[in-house]
């Protein structure tokens, strides 16, 4: 019996004992026990039927002279072959990447993309070649190295507090995601067609003219392989819980430092090389389970094959199905649309509720004269209304206009004032009715997707129509939206709408609608011009069309919130007390998702679907003390109208002559702002 004993406390014991229940569980959590390799055989038949379409379809150099097949040699070797290799390395680079990320977080959600560490590169590279193209050529990889671990860095310091919960990790990421995009898009239009194309670079092309790209990717490959190989077993331990690793004298701290390192190396070195290939370090990890691999071994082996499967097969057939043999679209920027549907896939395994989804729950004041506040409120939006019609810098030091010259500035100053107001009402409304319907404090239209599914309809009017009207933009607009915000919902309602479930269905769907929008920045037309400035959202061209639309549109849309306000004070305590009370669900839950979607859609038109001001506005309301929900919405109406005229007045003042367009500003700051209420370790509202 003693002998037993120390057999089952020695360390490979339980080492042994772990890789046998992991694998049960994995069995158990994703398929059936029985094992099936027809997955893993399909797979490798759609790499050999795609690649003998693509040498069969490819185009030949007509004509049977020793020059045209000379020309037809130099295309299949120094083109289709070599993209072919570099297709499969990065493939297996970023899958090997995913399943690291995924071991040592424990989070079945997180690759290069959800973590921020793409766009953190991607942010970098853009500066860098911007700014110093000789720099960044020389040490394009090291630069992308720097931002991805940066980016990762923040991410895992807001959720180290929360345990590195997977929906924390997730919704940091994303908010992190969103300011190196603002960072990245005031770039490209501050550069012009220079930062354009790196833009389209970013998408990730995997086009090549030589062996260069492949021979450099593959020693890094290697390198990362025989790395993984080393840390098996302490990836094996880094399963269980942290008490339980350390009892098997595993060094938490370091460990976990050297493989999040090692992912971020292979992540940023396929990012520097060939651009952004989104969430192919999700896919890789989910398919390689489908596919029977159940041990850390079998996985760390599974994930690069199929990563490079996945990736091969994709660009295949974005050649394939392209017009004259030309990319269908970036191969990067497609294999993104497996990022919002996998999400959706995943979303069953993610255990954990974060503490971030009750941000705001716990009220830290209650007004005695909550209509005095709001005559100060109200106050406070006219002076900084004033002060952006009259103080603005100019070549001679600050100017205060008045008399005639104001009257001379009103005709530009004052409809972009308006149309910024009044977008930010909407948003703060609309921000304001999302978090009643789904019941989460920190939800918004930008969190959830709602103003991302904008994106995905303006650019399918922008793809079917060229250069649509004003109304046709704002009708595929809101109706991309709706579709967005009805989606979420009805992923979520599966759940009983769960915080952590609803914050990730709205990521996945977010996900999936900026990779459509990517897929036309890509084409580097006027369309993505046009695509540009609504990311960007500037209101230096508002004149009294847009200031009218957004004053008219706050009117329509706001007014009649106000006399659904029994709708909007029962329908966060739960369907069950909801129905209880007399009022049902469906009905009440569409209504209102219309509203949103509506007030969504002509706000980003106006300041881009990026600003936050959806989730700061309702936010700061809370925290002021507002309880009702008459109250509130006036606060968030006001507060959302603030923001964003302050932060067009800024925009237009920091770096005079020059201006920044307002929505990126706006996400700017309340992008941090979010970040530090996540980080909180109590948080009001």
């Amino acid at each position: 019996m003693e002998r037993y004993r120390q057999r089952v406390a020695s360390p490979n014991f339980l080492l042994k004992e772990f890789q046998v229940s992991e694998a049960a569980e994995d069995s158990l959590t994703i398929r059936p026990a029985r094992r099936s390799i027809l997955p893993a055989l399909a797979l490798g038949l759609a790499c050999i039927l795609s690649f003998g379409a693509l040498l069969s379809l490819r185009p030949h150099v007509p004509g049977d002279a020793p020059i045209a097949r000379s020309l037809d040699e130099i295309l299949l070797w120094n083109s289709l072959l070599p993209r072919a290799a570099v297709a499969v390395i990065a493939g297996a680079a970023l899958g090997l990447a995913g399943a690291l990320l995924q071991r040592v977080l424990r989070n079945p959600v997180a690759d290069a993309s959800t973590l921020g560490i793409a766009s953190g590169a991607q942010l970098a590279l853009t500066l860098a070649l911007s700014f110093s193209p000789v720099v960044a050529g020389v040490s394009r990889e090291l630069t992308a190295f720097s931002g991805g671990l940066l980016a990762v860095t923040i991410v895992l310091a807001l959720s180290w507090r929360r345990g590195l919960d997977p929906v924390t990790v997730a919704v940091s990421g994303m908010i992190v995601g969103l300011i190196t995009a603002s960072l990245s898009v005031t770039l490209i239009l501050a550069r012009g067609e220079y930062a354009l194309s790196i833009n389209i670079w970013g998408a990730g092309a995997l086009n090549q003219q030589d062996w260069s790209v492949a021979l450099s990717l593959a020693p890094r490959l290697l390198v990362g392989i025989l790395l993984a190989a080393l840390l098996t077993k302490p990836l094996a331990v880094l399963a269980l819980d942290d008490a339980s690793a350390r009892s098997l004298g595993l060094v938490l701290l370091w460990v976990r430092l050297a493989i999040l390192v090692l992912s971020v190396w292979l992540s940023a070195s396929v990012t520097a090389a060939v651009g952004v290939i989104g969430f192919l370090g999700l896919a890789a990890p989910a398919t390689a389970r489908i596919c029977g691999a159940r041990t850390t071994g079998q996985f760390m082996m599974a994930a690069p094959l199929t990563g490079a499967a996945i990736l091969f097969i994709g660009d295949c057939l974005t050649q394939i199905l392209g017009a004259g043999f030309s990319d269908l679209a970036p191969t990067g920027a497609a294999i993104a649309l497996l990022g919002g549907p996998l999400l959706l896939v995943l979303l069953p395994r993610v255990h954990g509720v974060s503490n971030a989804t009750q941000a705001g729950s716990a009220v830290a004041r209650h007004l005695r004269r909550p209509a005095t506040t709001l005559c100060i409120m109200a106050a406070g939006v006219i002076l900084v209304l004033a002060l952006a019609l009259t103080v603005s810098p100019t070549l001679d030091g600050w100017s205060v206009a008045t008399g005639s010259l104001l009257f001379e500035l009103l005709p530009f100053r004052l409809p972009r004032i308006l149309a910024a107001g009044g977008a930010g009402a909407m948003l703060g409304a609309a921000g304001f009715v999302i978090q009643r319907v789904t019941g989460n404090p920190i939800a918004s239209p930008e969190v959830l997707g709602v103003s991302s599914g904008g994106g995905a309809g303006l650019t399918l009017a922008l793809l079917l129509t060229g250069m649509p009207s004003g109304f046709i933009m704002l009708v595929s607009t809101a109706s991309g939206s709706l579709l967005a915000f009805l989606l979420m919902m009805a992923i979520a309602g599966k759940s009983g709408f769960s915080s952590e479930r609803l914050l990730l269905a709205g990521i996945a769907v977010s996900a999936f609608c900026m990779a459509i929008v990517t897929i036309m920045l890509a084409q580097g037309d006027m369309r993505s011009y046009v695509l540009l400035n609504w990311m960007a959202g500037s209101t230096s061209g508002a004149g009294s069309f847009e200031a009218w639309s957004s004053i008219l549109s706050l009117v329509v849309l706001t007014a009649p919130l106000f006399f659904m306000t029994r709708w909007l004070t029962i329908l966060p305590l739960g369907v069950g007390l909801s129905r209880g009370l007399g009022v049902g669900v469906v009905r009440p839950r569409f209504i209102l998702a219309v509203f949103a979607a509506l007030m969504t859609a002509v706000a980003s038109l106006l300041v881009g679907p990026l600003s936050l001001t959806g989730l700061i506005a309702p936010h700061l309301a809370r925290l002021l003390g507002f309880r009702t929900p008459q109250h509130q919405l006036v606060a968030t109406i006001m507060l959302g109208a603030g923001i964003l005229v302050c932060a067009d007045w800024l925009a237009r003042i920091v770096i005079y002559p020059y201006q920044v367009p307002v929505g990126l500003f706006a996400a700017l700051i309340g992008g941090p702002y979010l970040l530090w209420l996540l980080g909180r370790k109590e948080t009001v509202a």
